[in-house]
């Protein structure tokens, strides 16, 4: 049984239009790691700061 042939160019386009899909998936999850990642750094950092303010304003009333 002979197929035709535009019958292996969609399955050619659907094989490449998953592998598009896993790829743009797979880049988006990392830069959406990326991007929580920055924001929790910045969070420990401010969180890293009020604690040396409280030490500090602690440190100058016992003063």
């Amino acid at each position: 049984m002979l197929v035709p042939f535009w019958v292996y160019l969609v399955v050619g386009g659907i094989m490449i239009s998953a592998y598009m899909a896993v790829k743009a998936g797979r880049e988006e999850r990392q830069q959406e790691m990326e991007s929580i990642e920055l924001e929790g750094s910045i969070y420990m950092e401010r969180l890293e700061q009020e604690r040396k303010k409280k030490v500090e304003k602690q440190k100058s009333l016992e003063s």
